[in-house]
């Protein structure tokens, strides 16, 4: 730990010199701009930009756009170039002080590259940490068998390292020991608090629309925060400017219209809208006759509907505004058993500014979001949950050469109220407003052999604290081939999930904020801070084993100093009795190796991780602790025009822990009073449990397989016909156990898909 804050006193230090030792451009100028696709005006991601006969280059960001700073005044050609598309030159002349704004449009290349494809995200890898992140853009999640034709995030993220995945039904994600509440979804800016469906196969988020998701699975930079554990922040599209466009397709669970254009002529704006609904209740009453799940029931009582729409705006500059909503549903009907929905809506915009004369990048959003959801079961009281509000954020990047400054605040303010009961049938309830605050700095710089991005936030939350949170990250070259990296941070957030870390099966995920009084510490002192607090240390290396092979290793601990949850066993109305205060540790090691060619792409990913917590009087694993992950990808392209296309995705996963029954007795109620005669009266059926989450159940293991053929109508339409089988062997995974009725209860069986969807 000495390292650690070693580290983290000279990361702010090294801010603090950079900060004060930045200085105006001098005789140099600047060329910066957007790289587009000309075919629909798409911004191109990671496109190369190069000085001819010099070693000044850059490659575009998310936004397609690119910065060379601090050039000297001259004559120069630029060449733009990208894997698939045209390379183009262009000369400019630069003058004194001068900022030459230039935009390129690049067409996509007819040529058949056979050679083995060098993607962008290794050369990113030379220029930036990159620690404990996955970059996913939409071709990433087209190499995982689909179902019906269709990708999801919610099945990409499965395969991730550190990624635990509790099962078909529930839909939640666990990220190195964290759990669901302290992962931050990010769309477009905005806040998401429910990402994936009730059935774990689907996310709320359309492929088509996703341009960039990047997942950090810790160790995340200064720019980021409100979360201890992890972040998925996900870009969409700005939509086709050049004509219009879509998709439509329909499959054995659900259909999906994507449609896309420009709103005028003068193709500077555009549009997109998607909406995708499942009828998954429906068909599963056919394929499976037989109740596959408990309560008797047939077929699978999940359904949802997910819609998103999106217009886009951009100047001659290159700045740009967004304005887009949504609206996600989610439904689960046991008929005259349980019924739980969620809703989740916002709108919200973003924009980037451009300024003529200024080195510096503006980038801001505002959004609105509400999220509600209710469970109402047969013999139980209804619960509800809702948490809306507002976030808002500026940021500021200044470019350097070979390093950039980013710098912002965020302002989030939201209302919970929320209504359940614990196990002892007592009312638990929040209703309030809080607000948080926060302000960040954040420097790169790339050298030869040394990448270093330290940075510095600070959270503050009204009415629970303020948190100093310093971060840094550190990327070493040994070679060309070898890099190896670092990062550490302290970490915050103000909300948590009424979801325990000893609940097995919950579907019902309310969400509150920290509360403003916790019970006192064992030595009898209040808490020093009301919010919940994180470490994370991080370390591995890439090592590019040949030029189709890449090969990852990361060690991280998370550290969670301070968690706060529901006191399930409350029987009394003092506040300060509703909750407990536990700490956690998580580590592991996860390794990744990777081989792409044109027609091949192999992924086999191995996780090892241990996960703990601690209420202050025992000490328990939790029952996402998966202890040992294997995860194989296959993809392959073949025939005319690699017109065909299969995928295999095998997950091999160890036993999720659960507490064993030790016995069985009699539990009287005493309905009567003190007068109940409990020699005659008949009581429940109660349950003597063994030490918590002591036992392992067993292993699971499941096959997905797809093939697709595409069928290329003319240059603008094509239809793809899928085939898939999820449990494609049909393993009985256990779910969990009814110890009243003895009767276990398994994850999905096999389920067999077809799907056609049409592009134009």
């Amino acid at each position: 730990m000495f390292l650690f804050f070693s580290m983290i006193k000279q990361s702010i230090a090294f801010i603090i010199c950079t900060f004060f030792l930045i200085q105006v451009y001098a005789q140099e100028g600047t060329v910066r701009g957007f790289v587009y696709d000309m075919q629909n005006g798409e911004p191109v991601l990671f496109c190369n930009i190069q000085i001819k006969n010099t070693k000044i280059g850059t490659t575009t960001d998310i936004n397609g756009m690119y910065t060379l700073p601090k050039v000297k005044p001259g004559n120069y050609t630029l060449i733009v170039s990208y894997l698939g598309y045209n390379t183009l030159e262009e000369s400019i002349t630069l003058k004194s002080n001068e900022i030459i704004t230039k935009n390129f449009e690049i067409s996509q290349s007819s040529l058949k590259l056979d050679e083995v494809v060098v993607s962008a995200e290794r050369e990113a890898m030379k220029t930036e940490v990159k620690a404990a992140v996955i970059k996913v853009t939409k071709k990433d999640l087209e190499i995982i068998p689909t179902i019906g034709g269709e990708p999801d995030l919610a099945q990409y993220m499965q395969i991730i390292p550190g990624v635990v995945f509790t099962g078909d039904q529930g839909g939640q994600l666990y990220i190195r020991g964290g759990s669901p509440i302290q992962n931050k979804v990010l769309l477009d800016g905005m806040t998401i608090y429910s990402p994936f469906h009730s059935i774990g196969l689907f996310s709320v988020f359309d492929s088509d629309i996703i341009k960039n998701t990047d997942v950090y699975t810790g160790g995340f930079g200064a720019q980021y925060g409100g979360r201890i554990s992890s972040i998925m922040d996900i870009k969409t599209i700005d939509g086709n400017k050049k004509q219009l466009g879509g998709k439509f397709s329909a499959n054995t669970f659900g259909a999906k219209l994507f449609l896309e254009g420009p709103l005028n002529k003068k193709e500077n704006s555009s549009f997109i809208f998607s909406g995708k609904t499942s009828y998954l209740d429906k068909t599963s009453e056919y394929l499976y006759k037989d109740p596959i799940l408990f309560f008797d029931e047939k077929g699978l009582p999940y359904s949802y509907t997910d819609l998103y729409g999106k217009i886009s705006l951009t100047g001659k500059g290159g700045s740009k505004l967004n304005i887009f909503g949504f609206n996600f549903t989610d439904q689960v009907n046991y008929e005259n058993v349980s019924k739980l929905n969620w809703n989740s809506n916002g709108i919200g915009s973003e924009f980037i500014l451009i300024p003529a004369n200024s080195p510096i990048l503006v980038e801001g959003n505002f959004a609105y979001s509400d999220y509600a959801i209710s469970l109402d079961e047969s013999g139980s009281k209804l619960r509800t949950s809702n948490i809306s509000g507002y976030n808002m954020g500026l940021d500021f990047t200044y470019f350097q050469t070979n390093s950039k400054l980013k710098y912002g605040f965020d302002i989030h303010g939201f209302e919970t109220n929320f209504t359940t009961y614990n196990a002892l049938n007592f009312r638990v309830e929040q209703l309030g407003w809080t607000s948080e605050f926060s302000g960040y700095i954040n420097y790169q710089y790339s050298g030869n052999r040394l990448v270093i991005e330290p940075g510095f936030r600070v959270q503050s939350y009204a009415g629970v604290g303020v948190s100093p949170e310093p971060r840094i990250g550190l990327k070493y070259l040994a070679t060309d081939a070898l890099r190896i990296k670092f990062a550490a941070g302290l970490y915050s957030q103000n909300i948590l999930s009424t979801v325990s870390d000893r609940d097995i099966v919950n579907l019902f995920t309310g969400i509150i904020s920290s509360p403003e009084e916790l019970p006192l510490q064992e030595n009898g002192d209040p808490y020093a801070t009301k919010f919940q607090k994180s470490r994370h240390l991080i370390s591995g290396f890439e090592y590019d084993v040949s030029k189709n092979i890449d090969f990852q290793v990361e060690g991280y601990i998370k550290d969670f100093t301070q968690l706060t949850n529901i006191n399930r066993n409350n029987i009394s109305n003092d506040v300060g009795d509703q909750f407990i205060v536990e700490t956690g540790i998580a580590k592991g090691i996860d390794m990744v190796i990777k081989y792409t060619t044109r027609k091949l792409y192999l992924w086999t990913v191995y996780s090892l991780g241990f996960v703990k917590r601690d209420d202050g009087v025992n000490q328990y694993i939790p029952h996402f602790d998966r202890r040992h992950n294997v995860n194989f990808v296959a993809s392959y392209k073949w025939g005319k025009d690699n017109s065909w296309k299969s995928d295999f995705r095998w997950n091999l996963g160890s036993g999720f822990p659960f507490t064993q029954t030790q016995g069985f007795f009699e539990s009287l109620t005493f309905s009567n009073g003190l007068s109940t005669d409990y020699t005659v009266s008949n009581g429940d059926l109660g349950i003597s449990y063994a030490e918590l989450n002591n036992g392992r159940l067993p292993y699971y293991h499941r096959l997905d397989i797809s093939v697709s053929k595409r069928f290329k109508l003319n240059n603008r339409i094509a239809i793809n016909i899928t085939s898939s089988v999820t449990n494609a062997y049909n393993r009985e995974n256990i779910f969990y156990f009814n110890r009243v009725k003895y009767e276990r209860i398994n994850q999905l069986p096999l389920m067999p898909s077809f799907g056609i969807n049409c592009i134009f």
